[in-house]
């Protein structure tokens, strides 16, 4: 099921982009996990990107099930608690997110926690979204998780066309294949925002924008995969495109793992792994996870 490939290489790419997230591009030069920069973390220190994709991966192990209310109970577990986290606290956590764990906390149905606006579209959910592809869905299951935290109409689609090449590449069809065929998708045909993907491999560097806003990290992990051939070179790709450096990194990082799986010369590279704060417990949600959905 490539379950702990793609979980773990979310986390990978999440910690090599954590010291240097809101640099940006071109001041610095990330080539290995190194630690402190901007949250002053020790080297293999994952985000909020990681723990609520692990929350979430815990909620659907432990219940067998996509429950909307135990998913947000982790959220707020890990916001109020500490759980799910490296080291026992939160050092991150977008505005959006904040609010709609906020509203759960104070009573209000999950369905109806998520932010809105416009504004509303920055990357909680398009972070958290990718244990949804390991398990049998529907599109409403992908649009009622990003509801919990962003339920704008551009937050839901980008959650489901990441899920959509998750899949592809899950069932083994090749990267640039994976991606051109997005272009025939609804939404990248009919919804202004997204209609780059469909020539995303013709951009170059400078085209691709790597800031909070869903879009444009969706764009970026779909580039960063179409531009390299190996996860180190991706993830790397990812994390020094500067500004939102570890949920660019993280997202990428979770195709990238299905992708090229862990370990050899162009999977996720071992000694990384190892430096990954919690890693045997990470593997533990993972392989509990895979059993509820391998029979």
């Amino acid at each position: 099921m490539k379950v702990y490939d793609g979980i773990i290489g979310l986390v990978v790419g999440d910690a090599l982009g954590v010291p240097f997230e809101f640099k940006r591009r071109d001041t610095f030069k990330a080539e290995k996990i190194t630690g402190y920069g901007t949250y002053n973390q020790p080297p293999g220190t994952w985000s909020d990107d990681s723990s609520l994709t692990l929350a979430t991966v815990a909620s659907i192990g432990g219940t067998g099930k996509i429950d909307l209310a135990d998913i947000m109970d982790n959220f707020l577990m890990w916001l109020d608690d500490g759980a799910y986290t490296p080291y026992g606290s939160v050092f991150d956590v977008g505005g959006s997110t904040r609010k709609a764990i906020f509203r759960y906390a104070n009573g209000v149905e999950p369905l109806k926690c998520g932010g809105q606006t416009y504004m509303d579209n920055g990357n909680g959910a398009l972070m958290r979204i990718l244990p949804l592809a390991f398990i049998p869905h529907t599109t409403q299951d992908i649009l009622n998780v990003s509801k919990l935290t962003h339920a704008h109409e551009i937050s839901q689609t980008a959650c489901s066309l990441y899920i959509y090449i998750a899949g592809k590449l899950i069932e083994g069809t090749p990267i640039k294949e994976a991606i051109c065929s997005l272009a025939y998708l609804r939404p990248v045909t009919q919804m202004e925002e997204f209609k780059r993907i469909a020539y995303i491999g013709e951009l170059n560097r400078d085209e691709i924008r790597s800031s909070g806003y869903m879009v444009d990290t969706l764009e970026a992990a779909l580039w960063c995969l179409w531009v390299t051939n190996a996860y180190k070179d991706c993830v790397l790709t990812a994390v020094n495109l500067g500004e939102d450096t570890d949920t660019v990194a993280a997202v990428t990082g979770g195709l990238a793992g299905i992708v090229y799986g862990c370990g050899g010369k162009s999977g996720i590279p071992t000694c990384w792994i190892n430096q990954i704060a919690r890693k045997e417990w990470i593997q533990s949600l993972c392989d509990n996870f895979e059993s509820k959905f391998s029979k």
